[in-house]
């Protein structure tokens, strides 16, 4: 492990799973953004990025067949080859960008996300499925480099006015079929290997409790101040990223 990251870090990075996935225990959202721009300080984020979308991907897969009945597959057909173009072009920057240049980007990406929550924007429903190609292409592109895609799907979703629990189950189906492609891209490319499984080994133990005990807190924050404090920590951790 020590080659792809010191192992004076490996505290610190099961601190950050921990807090993420209690974090999504909590709330039921929010990992990849709590945990991929905190990763960022300790590891690459061709390492951090992979071994997030596993977690998330594993910690997702059972409640997206709870409801499986709910998905609205007409909605997500269109998204498809707009999330796999951004997935593949995004597959492609990871190999051959500059590496000390996609934290910056990153970085700018939360604070504008983290800008957007705090300003607490609504969404109409009603809009065309025309939609479809930013919030796939930019789904795909932005999850694939920095596993933080879903509120390009999640906005969509919205636009498009699905009711509760068809968005939950669409939503979960989405990010099924996008993780597995990315993760099978992940795969190819090399991201998981021989330096990275012991650290992948390492996190689903921790993911896994961190989210059984994020099920059972209770806090007396309401979901709207808890959200806020999460964009507060994001908008401080993207200017650290940029200034990195």
């Amino acid at each position: 492990m020590n080659e792809v990251f010191e192992l004076s870090h490996l505290l610190p990075i099961v601190m950050i799973i921990t807090a993420a996935y209690i974090v999504r225990g909590i709330a039921g959202f929010g990992s990849g953004l709590i945990a991929i721009p905190l990763l960022a300080f300790f590891l690459p984020l061709s390492v951090a990025v992979p071994i997030v979308v596993l977690l998330d991907y594993l910690s997702s897969f059972s409640q997206g067949m709870k409801n499986h009945e709910a998905i609205e597959w007409k909605e997500i057909i269109p998204l498809l080859p707009y999330t796999l173009i951004g997935i593949f072009t995004a597959l492609f920057v990871f190999k051959y960008v500059d590496a000390n240049l996609l934290p910056k980007i990153m970085g700018v990406f939360i604070i504008v996300f983290a800008i957007y929550t705090l300003l607490s924007v609504s969404v109409k429903s009603g809009y065309s499925r025309k939609w479809a190609a930013p919030a796939g292409g930019f789904g795909g592109l932005i999850g694939t480099l920095f596993g933080t895609g879903g509120p390009f799907y999640v906005i969509y979703l919205k636009l498009r006015g699905l009711d509760k629990t068809r968005f939950r189950a669409t939503f979960a189906a989405i990010f099924i079929m996008d993780g597995t492609v990315r993760l099978f891209g992940y795969i190819g490319l090399g991201f998981f290997n021989g330096r990275t499984l012991p650290l992948v080994a390492v996190t689903i133990p921790v993911m896994a409790v961190a989210l059984w005990l994020g099920g059972r807190i209770h806090t007396s924050l309401s979901q709207q101040a808890f959200q806020r404090a999460i964009s507060v920590l994001l908008i401080a951790s993207g200017f650290v990223l940029i200034g990195k």
